[in-house]
This record gives structure tokens, sequence and C-alpha cells, in this order.
């Protein structure tokens, strides 16, 4: 009821298969029938096809080829990349037609939380009057519709009617809206104002804190990526600063940015110098040193420094605004559960409009009747999973986790395959110098790492920066020398006095006639550690040997065993490394299985291998090299120091922070969530079965069937919402 495994709309597979003949099914030909002519043709004037039969009906392909030019695995390339040209049209057709299996009901977030409030009050102390003072009912019809509670009533299920009724005009089939309004449109009828209030008061109690869950998670994720200045500084053109409105800011205005203060606009650095703090953007925990024709992103908090920024993007077009916005319509996307919660209730209103039906004529008793319109499974069912999901999702925007839907979230809750990529995501992405060995005797350390700095330091390779910053770091100047030289895939030189400095490979090495036998078997032994050896030699003379790794990351190793308590029993590695690296780093996680130097469109690849085998995969990568996985991915999920929009696009959960242990921690949550979601659905089932039952048999009268009914609603969005107070950061 709750699995959602499918595999991707337009991937093609081999259903049957003779010499020369194929079938081909792909889901997501049902939904292209207006295109058919097109697809067909298409594939008929494809290289080694020579007949296409296309049917909507079977999703299928039925393909005729020449064995001899082309073989099955040739073929169904050729129509996977031909059907992706429809692919958009396809997920599109896919979507109205699970629109039209889900009836329209009220938006909770169109109404104010305000108003909700004095909505409940006002029927709370209209109740309240009318139960302390009760009036003689009216004999008359109309008199009926003409007291207080009756007054009350009406306006305030004004809403709801409104709902009901458009629900049945539009689409031709009643929602929960319209449910409610016959049950208190009956109870007035009936003289039962009391109830009518009841029903009113207690549905709007369930939906205030639905709609006051939602509210919290559009805040939280405002919070954690709001520019937060409202006024900021601008340029003139007389050089002088002036104060004006955030929302005055126009493209390429001179904006200025002092220290403690969040950068405003998405633009290009035009003078200062600064250090910027980028951590809610990107990921990266240390601030960056930014200046002139750097870019710097709204959002981002200057920590010392002062910048003149020319504004690029302002307002609704910055980045962070692009991000709050992709995110708020995303969090519209309804987890399968939660679509299935929504047809479950419509599938079950006309079986109530039946049930009154039927006991009005068994029992000839209207208030029986009644109560099998107040007492319905889709007022608990749907607005528990809506609150349960958004309340998930608002307690990971609070821990710097952005969830991009709640479909999301329940194919993370079902997974047991995670493929990590290697660098920048199980590593730290900035190599650092692990082993140093010097030529016995005869070289010190500080020696040999001045040595090489020397002859990196105009090198952008990241082995050469993690030189320069252990020099650095320990203070040791870096001699003068004469320019240096590069050397392409072999290393690099330069001159110091007389002496020809050389740090690179074995291959430069030999080349330069260096023998390399005296450390030999040390560079092997570092070499076996999954480090990177680099020889260093004066002259003709090996002067030592560095080792630099990319280390792994604080906790990662605790996060994989976390996600293995979980439920993941297979996590893979894939990296575009070299195999001895992937093979240490795999062994060291006690990963399952690694695939090693793969290109970024190989590593998408792997995934759609993965899917096609009925697997549910999870991408967790840097958002990078890794965007394409990310996307094909059944949950993409970037975290590390990535650049904001490749990461935000491509990633459908993205971790903000730099924390691994956020992983099994979402993992966690989804799971948590889910079993909410169970919870709800078997309380909700169970009560107002109970309720129908007694209420049929005339033990339950309407009012308390009205209680009855709308408490258990209560009840379990109130179950829904204690995931707001779910501790994603709590260790162990």
């Amino acid at each position: 009821m709750f699995s959602s495994k499918l595999p991707p709309l337009m991937s093609c597979r081999i259903r049957h298969a003779l010499p020369g003949r194929m079938r081909i099914a792909c889901r997501g030909l049902k939904y292209l029938g207006a295109h058919i002519a097109d697809i067909t043709a298409a594939l008929e004037e494809s290289v080694n096809i020579e007949s296409a039969k296309v049917s909507i009906i079977t999703a299928n392909v039925l393909v005729g080829y020449d064995a001899g030019q082309a073989s099955s695995e040739e073929i169904l390339d050729q129509v996977n990349a031909i059907l992706a040209a429809w692919s958009l049209d396809a997920y599109k057709s896919e979507r109205e037609a699970k629109q039209a299996l889900t009836l329209q009901e009220r938006r909770l977030q169109e109404e104010p939380i305000s108003v909700m409030i004095q909505r409940i009050g006002a029927t709370a102390a209209t109740l309240a009057f009318a139960w302390l003072r009760p009036g003689t009912p009216s004999v008359s019809f109309l008199g009926r519709f003409l007291n207080m509670p009756a007054l009350t009533a009406l306006t305030l299920a004004a809403p709801i009617l409104k709902s009901g009724l458009r629900s049945v005009v539009a689409q031709g089939r009643p929602n929960a809206d319209t449910l409610s309004s016959s049950a208190i449109l009956a109870s007035m009828v009936t003289g039962q104002s009391l109830s009518a209030l009841t029903i009113i008061l207690l549905a709007d109690i369930a939906e205030l804190l639905t709609a006051y869950t939602m509210d919290r998670t559009r805040r939280a994720i405002r919070n954690m990526l709001s520019v937060g200045e409202q006024v900021v500084w601008r340029m003139r053109e007389d050089g002088f600063e002036e104060r004006v409105a955030l929302e005055e800011l126009e493209t390429d205005d001179l904006v200025i940015a002092h220290t403690g203060e969040k950068i405003s606009v998405d633009g290009i650095v035009e003078s200062g110098d600064a250090a910027i703090d980028q951590a809610s953007i990107t990921g990266e925990f240390m601030p960056v040193r930014k200046g002139t024709g750097d870019e710097v992103f709204a959002g981002t908090v200057v920590k010392s420094g002062r910048l003149v920024i020319r504004a690029e993007r302002v307002g609704d077009r910055t980045a962070v605004a692009r991000i709050i916005n992709m995110v708020e319509e995303a969090a519209h996307r309804k987890a399968a559960v939660q679509s299935a919660a929504d047809r479950f209730s419509a599938q079950f209103i006309p079986v109530n409009f039946a049930l009154a039906l039927l006991v009005y004529l068994i029992t000839g008793r209207a208030t029986r009747a009644i109560n099998m319109l107040i007492i319905d499974y889709s007022c608990g069912v749907r607005l528990s999973t809506a609150t349960a999901l958004s309340a998930a999702i608002c307690n990971a925007a609070r821990s710097g986790v952005l969830v991009k839907g709640s479909n999301y979230l329940e194919l993370l809750s079902e997974t047991e395959t995670v493929i990590f990529d290697k660098t920048g995501t199980l590593t730290e992405g900035r190599p650092v110098v692990q082993s140093v060995v010097c030529a016995d005797g005869e070289v010190s350390e500080r020696e040999l790492l001045t040595m090489a700095a020397a002859a990196e330091e105009a090198s952008n390779h990241p082995m050469a920066l993690a030189i320069l910053d252990r020099v650095r770091r320990a203070g040791w100047p870096v001699p003068r020398h004469a320019d240096n030289q590069t050397h392409t895939a072999r290393g690099v030189s330069t001159r110091i006095g007389r002496s020809v400095v050389r740090v690179g490979s074995q291959r430069f090495m030999k080349e330069s006639g260096i023998p390399l036998e005296p450390l030999f078997d040390q560079a092997h032994r570092i070499a076996r550690k999954g480090e990177n050896v680099l020889y260093v030699a004066r002259g003709k003379k090996l002067m030592g040997v560095l080792g630099i790794q990319d280390v792994l990351r604080d906790d990662m190793k605790k996060a994989l065993n976390r996600m293995r308590h979980l439920g993941v029993d297979d996590i893979i590695l894939l990296t575009g490394d070299v195999e001895q690296h992937a093979e240490i780093v795999a062994a060291r996680m006690a990963m399952d299985r690694y695939h090693a130097e793969v290109m970024p469109a190989e590593k998408a690849e792997t995934v759609l291998r993965l899917q096609s085998k009925g697997a549910q995969v999870v991408m967790v990568g840097d958002g990078i090299n890794d965007a394409p996985a990310l996307a094909y991915a059944d949950v993409g999920i970037a975290m590390g120091t990535a650049r904001t929009d490749v990461a935000m696009e491509a990633a459908d959960i993205t971790i903000t922070g730099d924390d691994p242990l956020m992983i099994p921690s979402v993992v966690r949550l989804s799971q948590k969530t889910m079993g909410v979601v169970r919870q709800n659905f078997a309380t909700s089932i169970a009560v107002n079965t109970l309720g129908l039952m007694l209420a049929s048999v005339g033990v339950l009268p309407v009012f308390w069937g009205a209680v009855l009914h709308n408490a258990c609603t209560v009840a379990v969005v109130l179950n829904s919402s204690r995931l707001l107070t779910h501790d994603m950061e709590k260790r162990g």
C-alpha cells in the first residue's frame, strides 16, 4: 500500500527478443498517445531499425532490425535515446493523470492562521452560549436556519460549503468537504445546530494544527536561507553611500557589504577583500576569501572585511530566492502515501453517502443517517498524512537539511541501496601531506618540504596546495627560486641556486635519470596505504618521498554503520579515482563494493543499471560531477562544498552542513515519518469504523458521533505534529 518502487518513467527494457525482432517495454509510452506517429517515424528512420510498431496500451515497442548489423543491446540504446526526446511530455502527462485521480481539497495554506484562530474562537463562543442557554428548537423548517447557532454555523462553514460544492460541480465527484457540508446541513435541517457547530469547531482545530505545521515548515526554510538584511548600503554615482530598502535594488547597482552583514544580492566583487561564510549556501565550513572579480551569493555572511559588489541578480532572481521558491514549490509534490491517502478518502466518500441512505431506509431515523455522514475516514487520513510529511520537512530544514518534496521522504524510508561518491563526499576534498620519508641521514623533513614547496609554488594542483599548506602552517619560508616549469602528467621543476629541484611521479624521476632504489620500499609502502606518492629530487639525487591523501571525513564510518542499522544493506562506492585508492577507501569504510575510474556519465549509467534490476537507489554526492547520477537516482542527496546552483537543482535532498551523520539522521526521520503515517491510518480506520457501527445501531447520538470522529482527527494530527520535536541531532 505504501510502496512506490517504479523504474524511471522513460527507461526501456527488453521484454522479449529473437534474432532481428525485439519487444521493448517503456512505461512512459502510455502517456504519449498524441506522439505515436512521430515516435514511430523517428524509430523507423533510425540506423539499423527496419520497422517499429508502438502500442500505448501495452507500453511496448515491437522493433524489427538487422541482427547482422547491430546487437539487441545496441538497438535498446537507440530506442532509449530516441524516446528520451519525449520525456518531458511523458512526465507532464503522468502528473496530469495522477492529479485527475486526486480530489481537489482546500489548500490550508491559503487561510492565515490568525483567521483560523478567529473562526475557532467564534465557533467555541457560540457553542458555549448555545450549550449554556439552550433555546426552544424551532418547529418551522426555515426557523431552524435562523437561530444564532445555525447562522453562526452557516457563516463559519462557508469555506467548507464552497469547496464541497465546487468539487461536485467542477470534478463531478464529492470530496471531504462535500461530506462535511452534507453533515452540517443535515444537522441543521434536523434542528441539531449544536452538532453542526461541534463538527466545524473540531474540524477547524485539526486544520489549524495542519496549517500551523505547514507554516512552520515554510518559515524554517526561509529562516535558514533568508538574506536577512532589509536595508542595505548602495553606492551612488558620486561615490557616497546611501541606505536603501532591499526591494529598491536594481541590476548593476553597487552594493556595499560590511563585516557582520549578510550579502543581499548575487553579483561580482568590484573592489575590496573579505572572508565570506558560505555555509548556509554551499556547506563550506571554512570562510572563503573573496576579492575583485569573484562571485558572491545572497545569504552569505561577511565575517571580516568590506566588499563593493555589482549586483547581477536581485530580489526573487538571487540564488537563495530561487532555492526558497524551488523548495516551497517542490514541497507540494505529494508522496505516494499522501496520494494514496487522498484516493483512499475519495473512494470512501461515496460509501458514506450510501451508508447514510441505507441506514435511513432500514431504520427511518434521520439522526442515524446523519452520523453516517459525520463519521468518515477522509479527514483524519488526509490531514494527518499531510501534517506528518510537512512536520518532517520542517524538522529537517531546522537541522540544515532541505527536502524538496514529501515524496522523497517516502522513497528514502524504503531504500536499501546507497551509492557514495568519494572525493568531497566520503573525503573532505582537501588533500593533505600524510607521509614524509627523507633520504637516510642526509635531508631533514623541513628541507625536503620547503624544496618541494618551491617547485610547486606556482601550481594550482590539489597536491601542490597540500604541500604549500603544510609548509605555511609550519611557518617555514619557501626558498627563493627561478621560474617553475610544468611537465604535463609528470611533475614540476625549478632551480634553487645551482641545483634543479624536481617534484613528480616515478616516471618523471626515471626520465630524468634519478635512481629510486634507496626509497623504493618506503614508496611502495606509502602507495599501499592509498596515498599518492610524490618523489622529490635535487640534481640527480633523490631527497625523499611524500605521501599525499584526501583524508576521510570525520564520522563517515560511523554514519555508514548507522545506515546499516537502519536497514541499508548495499553500500557502494562510485568514484573517478584510480582502482587502488578506491579499493583502499572501500575497505576502510567496509563498503560492499566499488566502481573506480568512472566518468560522470558512467555514474548515471550505474544508477540506471541498478534501478533496472529493481533496486531503489539513493545517490550521495557533492552535486558537481555527480549531478547526472543525483538526477537519475530515486533520491539524490548533495552534501559537502558543492556549488549552490548545481547541488540544489540536481539533488532531491541537500545537506547544507558538513556533518556525515546527517545522512543516517534524515533516513531515520523518513522511517519515523512513515511509521507515524501508518499509525494514523490504522487509528483513523479503527476508530471511525467503530463509530459507524455504533451509530448505525443507534448507540451513538449525532452529537457524540461528531465528537468521536473529530476528536480522532485531532488526535492523529497531534500524533503527526510530534515529528516537529524529533531530534535529528541525536547521536547514537
